[in-house]
């Protein structure tokens, strides 16, 4: 996935401190990517848990109406679910790869 650097997001000036419009809106960026990219295989793992840590620093804010930091609390835990049962289905289907690969290099057996 190529970022944009031309996107208003990197353009921002940095003040150090918490900006909630701007993480929202990046987060949000992030998830239509993470939808528009996915296929049947699933989404990316990396950008589902990158999703979850914007949306968890969003939950944490003391700036944030109560009602978004609720939300987002809530879509971080569901977010974290994505990403432990993606990480899941990798480890199965790297386990099962690779007891195929080993399958197909043994010597058959007389």
């Amino acid at each position: 996935m190529a970022i944009d650097r031309s996107n208003p997001i990197f353009l921002a000036p940095s003040h150090g401190g918490h900006n909630p419009e701007l993480m929202l809106s990046a987060v949000l960026h992030l998830m239509s990517h993470y939808t528009a990219g996915s296929d049947d295989a699933g989404g990316c793992v990396k950008l589902a848990s990158v999703i979850e840590r914007h949306l968890k620093a969003l939950a944490g804010l003391p700036e944030l109406a109560p009602v978004l930091s609720a939300t987002c609390q809530q879509l971080s835990e569901q977010w974290a679910a994505v990403v432990e049962r993606n990480l899941h289905a990798q480890e199965k289907s790297n386990f099962l790869s690779r007891i195929m690969a080993r399958a197909r290099t043994a010597p058959a057996a007389a």
